[in-house]
Parts: C-alpha cells; structure tokens; sequence
C-alpha cells in the first residue's frame, strides 16, 4: 500500500496485490494480480475502490501528471470527480 497523494481534502493510496498472478482455474488461464485505488474524502468522511477498468483509467491519469506536473487545484478538480462516486463511509484509517 503506498500513499500517492495526501492534502486536507483527499487521500488517495495505491493498493498493490499481495501475490503474482498464477493460472488456478481448470483451462489454466492466469487469474491475474490486480491494483486498485482508494480515494478518500476526507471533507465527506466517504472513500470510493477503484479497481479493474476505472483502476486503469486513474492510472493513466497518474502518468499523465508525472508526464506534466498539475497544480494542486488540478489534482483536486479531478479527485473532486471521483469523490462524487463515494458511497461508503470511511470506518478505520
């Protein structure tokens, strides 16, 4: 788990699977290791997962900012986006 980005409104931390991807289905087909995001608002007390395709999509956003640092209003602006997706309370952090 690492802590990608922390400020007086939002957390977000990187969930990195615990083990590789390994084929333990009958066909043999890799069950495939998979990462997520958590982005907590810290205004609301409310978290959202992101995993799978909208894991991808934040990712990408992510290398877009290394690629072409944002201002902090930027970062907000889009984690603001997110935000509007959480709906689970935030229990223990």
């Amino acid at each position: 788990m690492n802590t990608l980005y922390d400020s007086d409104s939002f957390v977000v931390v990187h969930l990195l699977p615990d083990e590789p991807a390994r084929a333990d289905d009958d066909a043999g087909e890799p069950t495939l290791a998979r990462h997520g995001f958590e982005i907590v608002d810290k205004r609301s007390g409310k978290e959202v997962y992101l995993d799978g395709l909208w894991a991808e999509l934040f990712q990408r956003r992510i290398t877009e900012w290394q690629q072409n640092t944002p201002t902090q209003e930027e970062v907000e602006d889009t984690l603001e986006g997110y935000a509007e997706l959480a709906q689970n309370p935030v229990v223990l952090h």
